[in-house]
């Protein structure tokens, strides 16, 4: 069962604190399963305010993405729609107490991994790519206004040399896409950097896989929400198809990099440097 963390936060108080909710509620829920008293009656009483509670939030979260003119507003709505029909797909009624815990606990340990999913994978998005912003960079900037190119500094290192020397590579890669677009107009260059784009993404997949053999080898408590994580990640940087952007391709890409690196430094920060050192 996945749990609330720091890496869960997206930088909106509201839409966090109902988030953090929604975590308490799935293990509330769980926590009375495993209760003596009537446990399978008060767990479908709480799956009830949870499928409220849910349906409240992605209302409020829906409702602020379109009060800034957030672009994933319609990706957000069926993701949140998914959810809603899953949940709706479990009925407890004429089954046995025995029937009823083992499908609320199927159903907890959806709710946790897609809620983690979710967050980590659409909701840290929010409040990217607008239309207010889109506006915005579309005016001509000087290069010297654009991102920096990220570095990696002593900052990041974990103390495992695998790792390290890994995420220096991904620090690396991204900053080649960064070099890449301000040397050229993007149209002039958009071959070279879909190259470097799809080398980030293989080189990616063989770092969480390092990363995650590592943990697995000393038995690290926190590999489960790690996989979940790089997944998201992986599956974020593979949404990214520039022949779908009809226009301002160069601030899109300014915009997506800034979100990978903003995400590689928080999972490094707040997650990877973690993991114990063997």
């Amino acid at each position: 069962m996945f749990t609330f963390t720091k890496d869960c936060l997206i930088g909106i108080a509201d839409i966090d604190q109902e988030h953090e909710r929604l975590f308490e509620l799935i293990a509330q829920t769980d926590a009375t399963l495993k209760s003596e008293d009537d446990s399978v009656t008060q767990a479908i009483m709480l799956i009830g305010e949870l499928k409220q509670y849910a349906a409240s939030h992605f209302a409020h979260e829906e409702a602020y993405m379109e009060s800034i003119g957030d672009l994933e507003l319609n990706r957000q709505k069926k993701e949140h729609a998914s959810f809603v029909a899953k949940v709706n797909s479990y009925s407890f009624s004429g089954v046995t107490d025995e029937t009823a815990k083992a499908t609320i606990l199927e159903l907890l340990e959806y709710l946790s991994k897609w809620l983690m999913g979710h967050i980590l994978g659409s909701d840290i998005m929010i409040g990217q790519f607008t239309t207010t912003s889109k506006s915005a960079s579309a005016e001509a900037t000087p290069i010297s206004n654009k991102p920096a190119i990220p570095v990696f500094t002593d900052e990041f290192l974990t103390g495992i040399a695998l790792v390290d020397e890994e995420h220096k590579k991904l620090f690396d890669i991204i900053g080649k896409v960064h070099k890449a677009i301000q040397t050229e107009l993007v149209h002039d260059k958009f071959d070279s950097i879909l190259d470097i784009i799809g080398e980030l993404r293989e080189y990616t997949c063989i770092h969480f896989a390092d990363e995650e053999n590592y943990m697995r080898e000393i038995g690290y408590d926190g590999l489960e929400t790690q996989e979940v994580l790089h997944q998201m990640f992986i599956d974020k940087l593979n949404d990214l198809d520039l022949n779908d952007v009809d226009d301002n391709q160069e601030a899109y890409l300014y915009d997506f990099l800034e979100f990978l690196q903003n995400w590689l430094v928080n999972h490094i920060l707040k997650v990877d440097k973690l993991i114990p050192v063997k």
